[in-house]
């Protein structure tokens, strides 16, 4: 991405316009990704926080105050400022951590936005190699052979992002599943006993951000396929009547590479498409559905 951004032509508007509007548009989705993490998680503990347990002995009231996240010490919490302190802490540790695994996949995305952008300035360069009048065989040989370059250096650059990206995928979908499975049962659970309403405060956030986690990375797969096979269409639409044969074949052998998208998996186990993203919301509903049964 650094060597993209510097060898960029200041000089060429339109290639600018393409790199800075993704980047721009990745800066976006990071801050919305980031925002809905934090406020999941924000929500989460401040719910818990404000929650009082209330237990009866001997027919007194006593209430005693929860911690956002249940622990056990060896002293007593319940009293102040020692309570402030600790849940203080333990929000801030777990919007820390809330805001880390949305900066992953901010990232993500910003690579896969990059690469797409990559493919635009690419399949505008097929688009212009004989739109200008060129009559120079050296130019236009010129020409195809830098479109082959820039080819092969996104497609290295979205291999990349695959071996990044794959095993990560696949953790977060086993993992995801199972926490969109949890939460939905329980808050169909919580809707027939009371304090219904804190617990889906607490929980329709965090289900909204772990169900939006699954999509980010099964939209990121399919719009890097989709942006893929692009290529070749952009290859054909190209002014390669003007070419001679021997050019032409050049073009063909694009066109046959692009057939092959580019995709990222899931541990190598399945591709990264909107498709897997309705099979997990399958699989969650299904597992919710028998434990609803057996509960």
């Amino acid at each position: 991405m650094e060597e993209d951004w510097t060898n960029v032509n200041i000089y060429d508007k339109s290639v600018s316009c393409i790199m800075a509007s993704n980047a721009n548009l990745s800066r976006y989705c990071s801050n919305v990704l980031i925002s809905i993490n934090a406020a999941a998680a924000i929500c989460y503990s401040v719910t818990n926080f404000l929650r009082l347990s209330t237990d009866f002995k001997e027919n007194l009231n006593i209430s005693s105050r929860v911690l956002p996240v249940k622990m056990k010490f060896p002293f007593k919490v319940d009293v102040s400022p020692l309570f402030e302190l600790l849940a203080v802490g333990q929000i801030l540790h777990v919007v820390s951590i809330a805001t880390l695994v949305g900066m992953m996949n901010c990232l993500i995305i910003t690579l896969v936005l990059h690469v797409s952008g990559q493919i635009d300035i690419l399949r505008r360069e097929l688009l212009t190699i004989c739109g200008n009048g060129i009559s120079q065989r050296d130019s236009i040989v010129t020409s195809v052979r830098l479109v082959i370059i820039r080819h092969q250096k996104i497609i290295t650059l979205s291999e990349n992002i695959e071996e990044l990206y794959s095993d990560i995928a696949l953790m977060q979908f086993l993992s995801n599943t199972v926490v969109i499975c949890c939460i939905g049962f329980t808050i169909i659970a919580s809707l027939v006993r009371d304090g219904a309403i804190v617990v889906i405060l607490k929980s329709a956030i965090f289900y909204v951000a772990v169900t939006l986690e699954a999509f980010i990375f099964c939209f990121a797969g399919e719009y890097l396929s989709a942006k893929s096979k692009s290529v070749g269409d952009a290859a054909y639409e190209a002014l390669w009547y003007n070419m001679t044969p021997a050019e032409c074949r050049i073009l063909l052998f694009v066109i046959l590479r692009s057939q092959k998208r580019l995709t990222i998996t899931a541990g190598n186990v399945m591709d990264l498409s909107l498709e897997g993203f309705t099979s997990v919301m399958k699989a969650s509903a299904s597992y919710m559905s028998v434990l609803h049964a057996m509960y």
